[in-house]
């Protein structure tokens, strides 16, 4: 069996640290495959966050992947470095930023799901250019026959039921063409609480996964991460949560793909 643990949101700057301590004391004792961080590592995209929560992914006892959330690019009041150079204070996770991993029998794909800028006014919402969603295609055709492909981005390409919105634009076209190539599962977060939504795309299901926040920007849940099980073409998404809730499936599914 495969284990990932896929964790988001963690806004350092913000962050919970028992709660971080907690996820970090998880990898060590369980010692998941894999953990996919999907964005927003840091709150307001400050050096000594980045260098936080670098110093953090680093210590973890397992390969790390990273997306880039809309609070880790400057903010509108340092237009400069937003646009001329937003990527400027990675230097403490610059070789973990989209980086694709291969697995026993799992692809994890990056898609880059934030933008500089936008024609709408809330630019924290999600967005997927041509660009990032042509890199993820050839990324997927490159995998090995028979892999799961999960892909992982910050913002939920299209509403999975919670409280907090990704409004993403382009999602929709990007996750039809995602299905169409094969992808399995896209694994996201921005919006503070977990699901794993099935969505059917011309007769080819890919779930939707979504996962809570590990900092004090709580919502509809207390600090969790999802743990997903893999075992052959089946895997399960298990929601685990710094409470006394026990650790439970959220899953409506366990298969994605074309239907027997």
């Amino acid at each position: 069996m495969t284990v990932l643990f896929h964790v988001s949101d963690v806004h350092f700057g913000k962050e919970d640290p028992q709660a971080i301590a907690w996820f970090k004391e998880r990898v060590e004792a369980e010692r998941p495959d894999a953990v996919i961080m999907t964005g927003d590592l840091t709150m307001r995209a400050r050096t000594r966050e980045f260098e936080a929560g670098g110093a953090w992914l680093k210590s973890l006892a397992a390969p790390v992947t990273v997306e880039v959330g809309n609070h880790d690019i400057p903010y509108y009041w340092d237009p400069i470095r937003r646009f001329l150079n937003p990527y400027s204070r990675y230097a403490a996770i610059e070789k973990m930023i989209e980086r694709p991993l291969e697995l026993a029998g799992v692809t994890i794909v990056p898609l880059k799901t934030t933008a500089r800028a936008q024609w709408r006014w809330n630019w924290s919402k999600g967005h997927v250019s041509p660009r990032s969603l042509r890199s993820a295609l050839a990324l997927i055709e490159k995998a090995p026959a028979g892999n799961l492909i999960f892909v992982a981005a910050h913002h939920p390409l299209i509403e999975g039921g919670t409280k907090g919105t990704a409004k993403t634009q382009g999602g929709d076209v990007a996750l039809a063409d995602l299905a169409a190539a094969g992808a399995h599962a896209v694994l996201t977060g921005h919006v503070h609480d977990p699901f794993d939504v099935p969505v059917d795309r011309a007769g080819w299901t890919i779930r939707m996964i979504g996962a809570g926040t590990l900092s004090k920007r709580v919502r509809n849940s207390p600090p969790a991460f999802n743990e997903i099980r893999i075992d052959g073409t089946r895997f399960d998404t298990i929601v685990r949560t710094q409470d006394d809730q026990p650790r439970h499936s959220i899953s409506e599914t366990t298969t994605a793909g074309r239907p027997a």
